[in-house]
Formats: C-alpha cells, structure tokens, sequence
C-alpha cells in the first residue's frame, strides 16, 4: 500500500511539473506551486526528489513516456501505407491545435527554449525525448522513402527532424498570437511538402481542409 501511495503522490507531482511549466514555464514555476497543484506537501516532494531541476528532468521523461503511448494508439498509425501514416500524422496534430495552450504546446519545446543555457540536464532530457520521437516518424519516413521516392538523396532522418522544427516554430507562434491560425497553415504548407517528397501533387485547397 505505501509502495503504491508513494507511486501516486510521484505521479501528481510529475503531472503538476508537466501542467504548469507548459503554463507558466520552468523559472516561473515554484516547488510550492508543484505541490499546491499536486496536492501533496513539501515533505512529500523532497522524499521523490532532491531539487526542482531533478523534478523538471524526470517531468521531461514522464511527459515523453506518455506522448509515446499516446502517439503509438493515433488512428493514423494503424493505416497501412507508410506515407498515408506519414501524413496522418501531420494531419493528426493538426487535430490537436484546440483547447488550451498550454494542454497541447510540448514540454519539452517550452522547457529547452527557456533553459538550454543554465540546466543542462533539463537540455539533455529535452533532446533525448524530441530525438525519440523523431526516430519513431523516421521508421514510416524511410519505409515511405523505399516505396515512393528510392533514389531521392534526402535523409528520412532529417525529414523527421524538419517536421519537429515546423511543429515547435508553430508552437511559439500559437503562444505569440494565442491563438492557432497560424500553426495550422504551417502544417498545411507542410503537409503539402511532404506530398511531393512522396511524389504527390500538393493539394492546393490543404489549408481549407486543415481548418
């Protein structure tokens, strides 16, 4: 039972951490806050951990092990063309530009923007976690590139890493203008780009649809 307590008390506080830096961003966020938002006392947050960095790299981790989940059971992975997969999920965070902002802008982008210079190992965790999910894309990007476009030079891998650079532009813009308008025409130019790497004809009318 205490083995499970502590377990739960662990959890709240990395959901906290999650909510509020994607809200407030991680020098703005208190350990008291974590823990009025956890529900938890400060007794119980320095039993998990030692510091708010140590808190903010293991928030990292939770936050890429649920968006791992999350993304694994996506209607688009089950479509059996890779390219359809591909563009799927463009199409598919796309979908996902609605409600709060602070419930669908990435922790991991908001985090390493902030503290890339004075929390290593918050920049570390950030990179390892936006890397993994590269990969993952990287797997339907290459298997799409043997089907439709063989001889191209361009890399699956860096194809992956544009796409994560369109999403996380497009995430400061959505905070910029609070608001997605402009994230969902990037994604539209980008989901039309993506077309012709694949060796379609970009549909000219992406935006539309996409709003």
């Amino acid at each position: 039972m205490r083995t499970r307590d502590s377990a739960a008390t662990r959890t709240k506080l990395l959901d906290a951490a999650r909510d509020l830096i994607r809200g407030k961003g991680y020098a703005a966020t208190t350990v008291d806050d974590i823990c009025s938002a956890a529900g938890v006392t400060k007794g119980s947050f320095f039993h998990h951990f030692a510091n708010k960095e140590q808190l903010g790299v293991a928030a990292i981790e939770h936050f890429g092990s649920m968006a791992e989940a999350f993304f694994a059971n996506a209607p688009f992975k089950a479509l059996p063309d890779p390219r359809d997969r591909v563009l799927g999920y463009v199409d598919f965070r796309a979908a996902l530009l609605n409600g709060e902002i602070a419930q669908y802008t990435c922790l991991m982008g908001t985090s390493v923007q902030e503290v890339y210079a004075t929390h290593p190992e918050i920049r570390a965790a950030c990179d390892a976690g936006m890397s993994a999910h590269v990969a993952e894309l990287e797997r339907d990007i290459e298997e799409a590139r043997r089907l439709y476009a063989p001889e191209a030079e361009w890399t699956s891998k860096s194809v992956g890493y544009f796409i994560q650079s369109v999403l996380q532009g497009a995430f400061i813009f959505v905070k910029a203008k609070q608001g997605p308008e402009v994230a969902l025409e990037s994604l539209a130019h980008l989901k039309r780009y993506l077309q012709t790497l694949f060796g379609m004809k970009a549909d000219a009318n992406l935006e539309e649809k996409t709003a």
